[in-house]
């Protein structure tokens, strides 16, 4: 992932908003070079990590834009006992369940007090029914209460920061072969002088 603050204090927004990381440090691998950062963990850390970061960050009121690709079971990725994903258990409910367990979880979702847009692409690889978890994941999308609009090749989202997250969040989660390869590009925005 990357985090972007368009302002000319964009490394004193980084360097405050890093902090916000502390409290997950201990549960996931994090290697930062000079275009991203790395992050290995479970998925629910790892969520509440960037949601975490990016909220610090848009708290400074400047334009602050966070891009990363987010992955599961990647074949060619070794296979880290820190990513987690748990999934076989909830992989025994059959979809109209998990769209319905993952509206209920971002209903749930306690509110951040950031306004927020994002936009994202689910990439479901390996399988058979990939578009069964496609429309499944699109029905959850559009009853979430954070759809704002379809648009070419991704899904806009707009609502609370915490809303935001817990979507893509239960998007990466919900749907997908468990064991198969799961990919998400998601680029989250605030505060932007452009609200179209």
């Amino acid at each position: 992932m990357s985090l972007y603050p368009m302002s000319g204090n964009f490394v004193g927004i980084i360097l405050e908003a890093i902090k916000a990381l502390d409290p997950y440090r201990d549960r996931l691998r994090i290697e930062t070079d000079d275009i991203s950062t790395l992050m290995v963990g479970p998925p629910d850390v790892l969520f509440a990590a960037m949601r975490d970061l990016f909220v610090s960050a848009a708290a400074s009121g400047e334009h602050c834009v966070l891009s990363a690709a987010i992955s599961r079971g990647c074949p060619g990725e070794p296979d880290d006992a820190i990513c987690g994903v748990g999934l076989s258990s909830s992989r025994s409910e059959p979809l109209a369940e998990r769209v319905e367990a993952a509206i209920a979880a971002v209903r749930d979702t306690t509110e951040t007090g950031q306004p927020t847009a994002a936009q994202f692409s689910l990439y479901v690889m390996g399988t058979g029914t990939h578009m069964d978890e496609i429309y499944g994941c699109i029905d959850f999308l559009k009853r979430s209460g954070t759809f704002d609009r379809s648009k070419n090749f991704c899904t806009k989202l707009r609502g609370d920061a915490g809303a935001i997250f817990a979507t893509i969040h239960e998007a990466f989660h919900r749907f997908g072969d468990p064991e198969g390869h799961v990919t998400l590009d998601i680029t989250v925005s605030a505060n932007s002088p452009s609200k179209a």
